[in-house]
């Protein structure tokens, strides 16, 4: 067990070069391994979810191998087990994207239930009814999914609500399938457009990712390829939220300045000044205090919901009373508790937090509850007054990659200790 130690308040002041996506190389991973072929995924952020993947894939006969911290090599030919029900799988909620890739290349996958952080119902109810209509039989048991098929046909796919996860694993299994997928209200999410385009590069035929309609004509064989994730729109975002909380000057480097649109704009309107560049973004809070704003999470190009507790970390230190409505996740306010502990006001009522600015934070003990919570309770310990500890760091651990040295880089007391 370990925790980071925080000695606060803290400035963030220089450059900080942002790694690649998450939620990308969680999709591609699984992607590769539908090619029996070697692929060579490059910019993989360094981090649990990532290693649990690779361990996974490594158990079920594929040959991986890491030619630098940040480039896997994955040779697929081997892969005889479509039975995926690791301890690794269970700990990740992106395990289920093995069920599109197998089913698209064995025509059987056996998964075990995804895991991942707890912040509300979050079924897989709209992949299983893409892959049903493709043509794939599903038995759902306790813990493990078995899905079947004697050859997946294109279909016409509507999704009922709008799905990042079911949109991606729909892609992979279409991929594969004959004939033609149409999914209409497709997700378009950064990540989606990456995975789609690195289902391409390995010989698939999608057009139409990042709009809401996404067709995928089925092709025989995938081959082997390379491929660069994109940088990480919600690693971005924590240190530019990080850097205006701190009243800090940051440069975050290695980042798509149209992915932050969002975020953008509500610190501007906070009273941040923010200069874009090609590949980079400035962020300058040393001018203005901090103002409340409005903001609520909705899906792709609207704010990220991935962003919402660390924005409710900064929004619990500016000046006024701010209100958060999250429409994506029904429990993804569990870490407010923490939040509290800090010094913040705030009252939630179902998906609606009130959040009332206060002047200084104080420092204690709290907990990550999750990847994304964790991520706020570090903002808020480099903001408080005097020591912060931070616990269950296994969470932070699955989404970024050296974020101590990171931020000790920019000029933040932290330490990662051993409990």
């Amino acid at each position: 067990m370990s925790e980071l130690v925080i000695n606060g308040p803290n400035q963030l002041l220089g450059e900080v070069t942002i790694g690649g996506a998450k939620n990308a190389a969680v999709a591609i991973i699984p992607a590769a391994i539908m090619a029996d072929d070697i692929c060579v995924i490059e910019n993989l952020p360094y981090i649990e979810d990532v290693c649990s993947l690779y361990k996974t894939i490594e158990k079920m006969g594929a040959k991986a191998e890491f030619l630098d911290k940040h480039t896997l090599k994955i040779d697929s030919k081997g892969i005889k087990n479509i039975s995926a029900t690791f301890d690794e799988v269970k700990k990740m909620r992106a395990s289920y994207y093995l069920l599109g890739a197998l089913l698209a290349r064995f025509g059987e996958a056996e998964v075990a239930m995804p895991g991942g952080c707890d912040f509300g119902v979050r079924p897989i109810d709209l992949h299983l009814k893409g892959f049903k209509a493709l043509g794939a039989e599903v038995v759902e048991e306790r813990d493990v999914i078995k899905i079947s098929s004697k050859g997946l046909k294109g279909a016409n796919i509507y999704m009922d609500t709008v799905s990042v996860g079911a949109t991606i694993n729909i892609m992979l299994a279409a991929s594969l399938a004959k004939g033609t997928t149409v999914i209409e209200n497709a997700a378009k999410e950064p990540h989606v457009v990456d995975i789609a385009n690195f289902l391409n590069i390995i010989g698939a035929k999608i057009k139409g990712a990042g709009t809401d309609v996404v067709r995928i004509v089925g092709v025989e064989k995938l081959h082997g390829g390379e491929y660069t994730i994109i940088p990480d729109q919600i690693e971005a975002g924590t240190y530019m939220i990080a850097t205006a909380a701190t009243k800090g000057n940051v440069l975050v480097k290695n980042i798509i300045p149209k992915h932050m649109d969002s975020l953008s704009a509500k610190l501007v309107e906070m009273g941040v000044e923010i200069k874009e560049y090609d590949d980079s973004i400035r962020v300058d809070a040393t001018k203005k205090p901090l103002s409340a704003v409005n903001v609520k999470t909705m899906a792709y190009p609207g704010f990220p919901t991935d962003l919402q507790p660390q924005m409710a970390a900064i929004l619990a230190m500016a000046e006024g009373t701010s209100k958060l409505t999250e429409t994506v996740w029904e429990k993804r306010y569990q870490y407010m508790d923490e939040l509290t502990r800090f010094g913040a006001q705030l009252t939630v009522e179902g998906r609606v937090a009130i959040i009332n600015g206060v002047k200084e934070f104080q420092g204690g003990k709290v907990y990550a509850t999750d990847l994304r919570a964790g991520a706020a309770m570090v903002i808020a310990g480099l903001v408080a007054k005097g020591e912060t500890k931070v616990g269950d760091v296994k969470y932070i651990d699955r989404g970024y990659e050296e974020i101590e040295a990171k931020l000790s880089a920019l000029g933040a007391d932290i330490k990662r200790v051993t409990t």
